[in-house]
């Protein structure tokens, strides 16, 4: 029995780049589809109790063949649920969530509903990729064809691949790829970490009265030269290398918690900066 592959994304069920990844597994997977009807963008891990979950059939003509897809109301991490629960004929091998308008690096990556996709399948015990392509701002909420996504599909199918034929490491849950704008398949790669530093920043809404509608905007706001040099902001921003970052669903600080319990309970004195100083 050949493994099957559940795709998703945040960008919507009509978007290339969810296209793109499909195409790169037809040949060695069974195909199931279940992404959001709308843009999705920014959702995170989230689970609204607003969603209403409705599921619209659609047939998609892939690489020849038309497939039945599903079109769901609801975040990326909903489609996931949905996708497992009532959709599936068995336990998926792997969960590929992309490939994203936008590159999902440094410590807003929980922001992303691509990431979140990805971590809802490994909290599900599944295998879970979840890939993205460098663009333009202007383009991160559009269909456009001005993005090549011939780079980020074959890295795709590459890890993809990697992820549904071995075990994962310890602590591995996920797989954060993130594709340079100006990448090919032969592009290097590099295992990364997570940078700590942010790359787009809010901005503040333009209204006269608050009652009025305000919706909050983002900036690119960084410079990758100053990221930590094994960071996937250094990495895709600055080298313009393809980043491979692990993710664990482990959010623990990497701190010795014997010291924090006696640092927190008093037992041991503290030297580190004071409030207001």
């Amino acid at each position: 029995m050949r493994p099957l592959v559940l795709f998703t994304n945040d960008d919507g069920i009509d978007s290339p780049g969810l296209w793109a990844s499909v195409e790169a597994f037809t040949d060695i997977a069974d195909i199931l589809v279940v992404a959001p009807r709308q843009q999705q963008s920014g959702t995170g891990r989230s689970l609204p109790i607003t969603s209403e979950g409705r599921i619209i059939e659609q047939t998609m003509l892939i690489n020849g063949q038309d497939y039945t897809v599903y079109a769901a109301d609801g975040t990326p991490a909903q489609t996931v649920q949905h996708g497992i629960l009532e959709l599936a004929d068995r336990l998926p091998s792997l969960v590929v969530s992309g490939i994203n308008y936008g590159e999902n690096c440094g410590n807003g990556v929980t922001i992303s509903g691509t990431v979140g996709a990805a971590l809802e399948a490994a909290s599900l015990g599944i295998p879970a990729l979840a890939i993205s392509q460098e663009t333009p701002k202007d383009l991160h909420l559009t269909y456009s064809d001005e993005v090549d996504f011939k780079a980020a599909s074959h890295f795709t199918r590459m890890f993809g691949e990697w992820l549904i034929d071995h075990h994962r490491p310890d602590d591995v849950d996920v797989l954060k790829v993130d594709i340079p704008w100006d990448a090919t398949p032969d592009t290097r790669w590099r295992v990364t970490r997570l940078s700590r530093r942010r790359v787009y920043w809010p901005t503040r809404p333009e209204r006269v009265s608050l009652s009025d509608i305000g919706r909050l905007g983002y900036r690119f706001d960084a410079d990758p030269s100053k990221a930590e040099p094994d960071s996937d902001v250094y990495a895709v921003l600055q080298d313009h290398v393809v980043s491979v970052t692990p993710i664990s669903l482990d959010m623990t600080a990497r701190t010795d918690l014997y010291r924090l319990r006696q640092i927190l309970s008093g037992e041991q004195p503290y030297g580190g900066p004071q409030r207001g100083g």
